[in-house]
């Protein structure tokens, strides 16, 4: 069963047309990744189905209902986190008031403890930093951080903006352990990733993005032997 069906999606920036006619979809429990160079639309695909950007023709149908004219602030109160490109914390915050950033639809301060129990188990580093500035905090602290926050309004669908962009490759590893141990709890995770390697180790299925087309699309064990894949985004 799908969770998530973009239909025909075109996305502008002003003059500049960025997905031109682009067709996913993404099912229950799945992990799908998008692969491409800079300015292939990954990161517009992400926020046209967050509601950052509204498309200009094409639907976004998540859970049965189309939300492709939904705001941003309503898509966030759905099911649908977005950890975006460049982590975007709150750099004044602590760790703590960042995470409840991330609970903000939450009134009971029970409820907020304990999904921030549940973020601490996936990250214990962060329990360690808790009263410390985000922009204080090293790149894949702040990383953790993203994702923590993103956790806090308890997901049914996590969308993943290069999350091991910048980071030391221990720590590269460390995320992709975890988004792989959110999806074998049975989070749906929509990837966006420059790492094609990574991703589509641990992708069910993928899409190749190339100048806001969808050129290539397959199960990830598939495209990562594809001579394509390998030749332009592997090498």
């Amino acid at each position: 069963m799908s969770i998530l069906q973009l239909n025909d999606i075109n996305t502008y920036y002003g003059g500049i047309h960025a997905l031109k006619g682009i067709s996913i979809s993404v099912e229950k429990g799945e992990i799908v990744t998008l692969i491409g160079s800079n300015g292939a639309g990954k990161s517009t695909t992400l926020k046209t189905i967050s509601g950052q950007v509204l498309p200009k023709t094409g639907s976004v149908i998540y859970e049965g209902k189309d939300i492709s004219k939904q705001p941003a602030h309503i898509t966030a109160q759905t099911g649908i986190a977005h950890v975006p490109e460049g982590r975007r914390i709150f750099p004044r915050l602590t760790v703590k008031e960042n995470l409840e950033m991330g609970a903000f639809i939450v009134k009971d301060k029970k409820v907020i403890k304990e999904r921030m129990e549940q973020v601490f188990d996936y990250f214990p580093r962060l329990r360690e930093r808790l009263t410390q500035k985000g922009g204080t905090m090293s790149g894949g602290e702040q990383q953790m951080l993203a994702m923590g926050r993103a956790l806090m309004s308890k997901p049914r669908l996590l969308l993943l903006d290069e999350p091991s962009m910048g980071l030391a490759p221990v720590i590269v590893e460390q995320i992709f352990d975890i988004i792989s141990d959110l999806n074998k709890e049975g989070m749906t995770i929509l990837l966006v990733e420059q790492n094609a390697f990574q991703a589509l180790q641990i992708a069910n299925r993928g899409y190749v993005l190339q100048t806001g087309e969808i050129v290539m699309a397959g199960q990830g064990n598939e495209l990562i032997t594809n001579e394509s894949v390998r030749e332009a985004y592997l090498a």
